[in-house]
């Protein structure tokens, strides 16, 4: 809408990546500010909460009347910052935007059956999610193979040429890279704003990677590839602003949890981004704390079937560290600080071709 303002009023300023990524920013946090109180008035009434597992330490029990739920709120302000700030003719913005509407599905369905049974295992079948989250994905990922100007090369971190083309492998490839993003944030949002801080870093990360990707003079400076993908550093930004507001409520002690509609929506979003942007090896950079999160469940579930033994105290690793009684600001701000460290190394690497 803003870029067809300015091409219909003749308002040069309008036109600008930057300039529209700003105004998504302020619009998609004044909608979140705005409609958050009034979610959460409602989840209460509602009782809309959400359930504890019956192994989360003994601390989460006090938050068994907290709303969760609350990322359809920041991803429905997304999606309307969004649209009000794009250029519709670009499809890898367009693109953008469905991955957060289908993901965003997937994880409303499964946040409404836990609240409907009061169970924080009664949500969609594992099968059942897995099958939705692969289906889309491959939706998603057929879509970019049928643009007609991206590559499917891969590309890795501090070579300035790609090592080889994937071809049809590619498709493979993205359908993995956004379901194990999409599950990793998941496994991460397990404590207040744990999940959202190491969001904010990844998705600025990637929205300057996006932006100087889809800039020809900044992606050849920078030996980067150039594709017109500049768009969905709008869309990126708009999810900062919006999770930028829902931290407001989310910070420790959290007043409502982004429940599964925001995080799995969150992390299919961030594996989005990688792809579009030829970054899907720096990803495992720029969401360091959610391949920390992964790799310790996968770790304890691997050493309890061959060993009968426990790698962690609990996993994923912030609830051992809740095991060895840190107290939970102490675990939030520490993976913060190593989530910000980690984006800024992989921003660093960049120059580094």
């Amino acid at each position: 809408m803003l870029y067809w303002l300015s091409e219909i009023l003749n308002i040069n300023l309008l036109g600008y990546i930057t300039i529209r990524a700003g105004i998504s920013f302020f619009l998609a946090l004044f909608f979140t500010l705005l409609l958050m109180p009034r979610f959460i008035k409602w989840a209460q009434s509602t009782s809309s909460v959400q359930p504890i597992n019956e192994w989360a330490p003994d601390r989460h029990k006090d938050k068994a009347r907290t709303p969760t739920m609350g990322g359809i709120v920041f991803i429905a302000a997304t999606i309307l910052a969004s649209v009000l700030s794009i250029k519709f003719s670009n499809v890898y913005a367009v693109g953008a935007v469905i991955t957060l509407i289908l993901f965003a599905f997937i994880g409303f369905k499964d946040d409404f059956a836990k609240i409907k049974k009061n169970q924080n295992l009664a949500g969609l079948k594992a099968r059942t999610k897995l099958m939705l989250q692969s289906a889309f994905a491959l939706v998603i990922s057929i879509f970019l193979y049928l643009v007609s100007d991206f590559n499917t090369n891969l590309y890795i971190p501090f070579l300035k040429n790609p090592i080889f083309d994937m071809q049809m492998y590619a498709i493979i490839f993205w359908v993995i890279i956004i379901i194990a993003t999409s599950n990793a944030v998941n496994l991460t949002d397990g404590l207040d704003g744990l999940a959202t801080v190491p969001s904010i870093a990844a998705l600025g990360s990637f929205s300057i990677i996006i932006y100087i990707t889809g800039n020809v003079t900044f992606s050849s400076y920078l030996l980067m590839p150039n594709i017109n993908i500049g768009e969905v550093a709008i869309v990126s930004s708009a999810l900062v602003g919006a999770l930028t507001g829902f931290l407001w409520y989310n910070c420790h002690p959290a007043e409502v949890f982004m429940g599964d509609s925001g995080s799995l929506t969150i992390g299919a979003f961030l594996g989005y981004l990688a792809i579009i942007s030829k970054s899907e090896i720096l990803l495992l950079l720029i969401g360091l704390i959610f391949v920390i999160e992964t790799l310790s469940v996968i770790l304890q579930v691997g050493s309890y079937k061959l060993r009968k033994k426990r790698v962690f105290l609990m996993a994923p690793i912030h609830h051992h560290f809740e095991m060895k009684h840190w107290a939970e600001n102490k675990i939030i701000v520490r993976f913060w600080i190593i989530a910000i460290l980690s984006n800024i190394l992989a921003l660093i690497s960049l120059k580094i071709r």
